[in-house]
């Protein structure tokens, strides 16, 4: 017998409990705790003003401009710019040039992503900018 058939746990309610309520408060905590770590290192191992941070909030978010053409073209441009990917990969740049350019713009785009994530906006899906892998976001 599998372990899986003994405690009658079906992969429908794993889907469940990833979108529950609950879930959906774990994932923001982490996301919010991620923020927290990137301005703590922002500011005492880069050392870099303060002010800049409000201003990722709201610069990062160009990559929407996508969605002037169709859902499709968004979707990709949001998510580009919302993927861990291009921060760690500046950030391994840094690492090997200590380029202080690339730590500053790699934290605070992480900084951006972090609180984007925590606010339940992930990457999108095409079928709308409310359709993310976090789940819907907005009125249903």
């Amino acid at each position: 017998m599998l372990m899986f058939e003994h405690h009658r746990c079906s992969f429908s309610a794993i889907l469940m409990l990833m979108n529950s309520p609950i879930m959906k408060r774990i994932i923001s905590l982490e996301y919010a705790v991620a923020t927290v770590a990137v301005i703590v290192f922002y500011l005492n191992l880069g050392q870099f003003a303060w002010y800049w941070l409000p201003v990722a909030l709201v610069a990062f978010d160009i990559s929407m401009i996508g969605y002037l053409i169709n859902p499709r073209i968004g979707a990709l441009c949001y998510n580009i710019g919302h993927s861990i990917i291009g921060p760690a990969l500046l950030m391994v740049a840094y690492i090997f040039t200590e380029d202080q350019a690339m730590l500053f713009i790699s934290l605070l785009w992480l900084f951006h992503i972090f609180a984007d994530r925590t606010m339940g906006y992930g990457m999108k899906h095409e079928t709308g900018f409310q359709h993310t892998h976090l789940g819907h976001i907005g009125k249903s």
